[in-house]
């Protein structure tokens, strides 16, 4: 995998991959916002990354920093994106199990929010 830098921009609800060029361009994000009830965690609901830095790792690299930002702030991920979802399941002793409430709560959040993602 290329050297990517991670950045949070919580305000925007993205949790970006920068490239190693100098421009530093986005080149992967997950889109994400924080549930509070009916107890905070983080959601992520899409992961994207650009096509010509496909098969470099970069998702997979999100995912890992979303949980560990998740475990720094004591909080927990409830995961709606299906590759964070797969991701989880092929990192058990990282991401754990998810909540089926929060979940639920996540996809009501969802359903009341329909132009945020």
């Amino acid at each position: 995998m290329s050297d990517i830098e991670i950045r949070d921009d919580r305000a925007a609800g993205r949790l970006e991959a920068l490239g190693d060029g100098a421009d530093g361009e986005v080149v992967g994000h997950i889109e994400y916002f924080v549930l509070e009830a009916p107890r905070r965690a983080l959601v992520p609901v899409h992961t994207i990354v650009e096509p010509a830095h496909e098969g470099k790792g970069i998702a997979g690299s999100l995912a890992r920093e979303l949980y560990a930002i998740a475990e720094r702030e004591g909080v927990v991920v409830a995961p709606l994106c299906p590759y964070v979802v797969k991701w989880a399941e092929r990192h058990p002793d990282v991401a754990g199990t998810a909540d089926p409430e929060l979940l639920r709560a996540a996809k009501q959040w969802l359903a009341a929010h329909p132009g945020r993602f």
